[in-house]
């Protein structure tokens, strides 16, 4: 009896060992290029994927504008993840992204932020009435949100009035360490660089309405490199999961 025990111990052990060398053996790598407000949930999100599938999603965060520029000189990135929706068909065009495979994978939402709690009051009229030194925003040739935030100042006619003021990050994730560490005392930055479970978690905020600016959609798309594989077109697939959803919405994106 009890070497038919150790057998099926044996025989068990064996088996367990077999699917995980299948698995392990299965499992990839995609480098993925992320636009620099996606830097939290994508975090989440490769993390579940990887739990998920093995696979492993190597991250690179950034400034979409500057992705495109390495991308169109060579860099191996595999997935891009942008902040907006014409880049990723710009690269389908010119070649350098495989046709038919880019989609609109979240919707963002820009924000005015203060580190500072009552500082932005619910309709972002401290822009015309604040007496604040600097206001920050992303460098608009680079960034989809910095690009919004000129589209919002311009709308509601304190361009001008702040031009002085201004201060521009590379990317939204500088622009948001300029108002976190108070160097600026608000600044326009992406909602999900400053919610979490559904809600602000420091300082006070304005949530710019849609009307104000246009549709900031991210979208994704397989580049050349990564044509063959399996962990980036499964990459892709996941983020349409309900799983990467959820994630997407406890960071205030829609989709």
């Amino acid at each position: 009896m009890f070497h038919h025990r150790a057998s099926i111990v044996r025989s068990f052990v064996a088996v367990a060992l077999a699917v995980t060398t299948v698995h392990a053996a299965q499992a990839g790598r995609v480098s993925v290029a992320v636009a620099a407000n996606f830097t939290a949930p994508m975090q989440k999100i490769a993390a579940a994927f990887e739990a998920d599938t093995g696979h492993q999603a190597e991250l690179s965060f950034g400034a979409t504008g500057k992705f495109y520029a390495q991308i169109t000189h060579g860099a191996p990135f595999q997935v891009l993840l942008s902040a907006d929706d014409t880049t990723a068909a710009r690269l389908e065009k010119e070649g350098k992204a495989i046709a038919r495979t880019r989609f609109t994978y979240a919707i963002g939402t820009l924000v005015l932020w203060s580190a500072q709690p009552g500082y932005v009051d619910a309709q972002g009229a401290v822009l015309r009435t604040g007496d604040f030194k600097h206001l920050a925003i992303a460098n608009p040739k680079l960034a989809p949100y910095g690009a919004a935030a000129v589209q919002v100042m311009d709308k509601l006619g304190v361009a001008g009035a702040v031009q002085p003021r201004l201060v521009q990050g590379e990317n939204i994730a500088q622009t948001f360490q300029f108002v976190s560490t108070g160097n600026a005392q608000l600044g326009f930055v992406a909602l999900s660089q400053v919610m979490a479970d559904g809600k602000i978690r420091a300082g006070s905020a304005w949530q710019v309405p849609a009307s104000l600016h246009d549709p900031i959609r991210q979208e994704a798309v397989l580049l050349s490199p990564g044509k063959d594989s399996a962990a980036a077109a499964a990459l892709l697939t996941y983020l349409r999961s309900g799983k990467a959803q959820a994630i997407l919405q406890s960071y205030g994106y829609s989709f």
